[in-house]
C-alpha cells in the first residue's frame, strides 16, 4: 500500500468490530468516531486506546474532516441510506454493514451519488471474508468441484441475547434483514441471478414471549432464470444443535464433480471429489476472528474486508459486493418477505421494477462457474 488509509466509524455499538479491525490493520488508521451516545464514545476510545478528541456526536463534523478517506456505517438499519448518501456527498468512500438499505426507493439516489462522487461503496457482507467461506470460494474457482448443481446456505443461532439492544425490539427490526442476509448473500455469491423466491416464515412462541412482532424462523427456495435452485433458512429464538454436530452457519455446494461445506464458528471446510474426502480446520485462526465476548463479535472478518477494500482502492478495482449487488440482495430479501406473507412465488425483478431498478437484474443468467468465480482484487 502507498499509504495508510484513514477510517471514520459511525455507530459505535455495531461498529465495535470494525474499530478493532481498524486499530489492528496495518493498512488503516482509525481517525474518527461518531455516535449520539457520548458515554459509549468514551468507552470505545478507552477500549481501543484512541484519543477522546477523535470522538464526536456530530455526523457533519466527522464527514467534514478532510483527512478521513472512508466512512464505516454501522448505525441502525433504517438509517443506512441517509448515512451512505451523506458520506458520498462529503467525498468519502463507504463501507456499509448489511443490510445495505431497508428502503429500495433510495437505491437510484445512492447509485447516482456514488457515480457523481467518484468514490467506492462496499457492503460489509462479512461472511464472505471468513476463512472457511473464502477457501470454499477459491476451491470452487479452481475448478475442483465442477459446475454448480445446487447451493444450500443457512444461519441458525440462539440470538435471544441480541434483543437486549433497545433498537432490536423496535417495529423496524426484522431478523429477515439482520440475519438472513448472510446465507442469502452466500447463495448469490454463486448464483447471482436469482429470479424467483418462494417460502414461509413464522414467529416462534419463544420470539412472541420476548415481544417480537416479526418472524424469527424462515425457510425459502430460490430459483435462477437458468433453472438452478437453492435453499436458504434461518432460526433465531431457540437453542441450536451442538457445534460438534452442526455449524450454526454453513454454505453447501453440490457440484458436478464434487461437493463441499464451509462451516462458520467451528472454522471448518469439508469437501469430497471423486473418492477423496478431506476436512480442513482453521482453529488456529480463532483468535484473529473472535477477539472479545466469545463469538459475539467476529472482528477478524471485518479486518479482512477492510484490507480487501483498501487493496481495491489502490488497484482501482470495484470491491464486491458493491452498491448494485447490495441493492439486489435487499430486493431478494424483500421478495422473500413478500413470498412468505402472500403465500406465492415472487420475482426479484418485480420488486426492483417497482423502484425503477429493474436494470440491476440485467446480466448473464448462467450460474457462477469455475471460470468466473474470481472477485478481481
Amino acid at each position: 500500500m502507498k499509504r495508510t488509509l484513514r477510517l471514520g466509524v459511525v455507530g459505535l455499538g455495531e461498529g465495535r468490530s470494525i474499530l478493532s479491525a481498524g486499530v489492528e490493520s496495518p493498512l488503516w488508521e482509525v481517525a474518527g468516531l461518531c455516535d449520539l451516545d457520548e458515554a459509549l464514545g468514551r468507552t470505545r476510545c478507552a477500549e481501543f486506546g484512541l484519543s477522546p478528541s477523535l470522538f464526536t456526536t456530530s455526523l457533519d463534523a466527522l464527514l467534514g474532516d478532510a483527512g478521513i478517506d472512508a466512512v464505516g456505517i454501522y448505525t441502525p438499519d433504517a438509517l443506512h441510506a441517509d448515512h451512505v448518501l451523506a458520506a458520498l456527498r462529503a467525498g468519502k468512500h463507504v463501507i456499509c454493514t448489511k443490510p445495505f438499505v431497508t428502503d429500495l426507493s433510495r437505491g437510484r439516489e445512492i447509485l447516482e451519488a456514488e457515480e457523481a462522487s467518484g468514490r467506492r461503496v462496499m457492503v460489509g457482507q462479512s461472511s464472505r471474508f471468513f476463512t472457511p467461506f473464502t477457501r470454499q470460494r477459491t476451491h470452487f474457482g479452481e475448478g475442483a468441484l465442477g459446475e454448480i448443481i445446487t447451493v444450500e446456505a443457512y444461519y441458525h443461532a440462539d440470538h435471544r441475547w441480541f434483543l437486549n439492544k433497545p433498537w432490536a425490539r423496535k417495529e423496524s427490526f426484522k431478523w429477515l434483514y439482520a440475519c438472513i442476509s448472510h446465507p442469502a448473500d452466500l447463495v448469490r455469491w454463486y448464483l447471482p441471478n436469482i429470479e424467483e423466491v418462494t417460502g414461509y416464515s413464522m414467529l416462534s412462541e419463544n420470539g412472541r414471549a420476548l415481544g417480537l412482532v416479526h418472524p424469527d424462523t424462515f425457510h425459502f427456495v430460490l430459483r435462477t432464470g437458468s433453472g438452478h435452485i437453492a435453499r436458504v433458512s434461518g432460526s433465531y429464538s431457540g437453542p441450536t444443535v451442538p457445534e460438534s454436530r452442526d455449524s450454526n452457519m454453513s454454505c453447501v455446494l453440490r457440484c458436478s464433480e464434487g461437493a463441499s461445506q464451509a462451516d462458520y464458528f467451528d472454522l471448518r471446510y469439508a469437501w469430497k471429489v471423486g473418492g477423496r474426502s478431506v476436512v480442513e480446520t482453521y482453529a488456529d485462526e480463532d483468535a484473529h476472528y473472535f477477539r472479545f465476548e466469545g463469538h459475539s463479535h467476529h472482528a477478524g472478518e471485518y479486518q479482512n474486508y477492510i484490507e480487501y477494500f483498501a487493496r481495491c482502492l489502490e488497484n482501482g478495482t470495484a470491491p464486491k459486493p458493491d452498491a448494485r449487488e447490495g441493492l439486489v440482495t435487499v430486493a431478494l430479501m424483500q421478495a422473500m418477505e413478500e413470498a412468505s406473507t402472500r403465500g406465492v412465488a415472487v420475482k426479484v425483478r418485480d420488486i426492483l421494477d417497482r423502484r425503477s431498478l429493474a436494470d440491476l437484474c440485467d446480466g448473464d443468467e448462467v450460474p457462477a462457474s469455475a471460470s468466473s468465480a474470481g472477485d478481481g482484487c
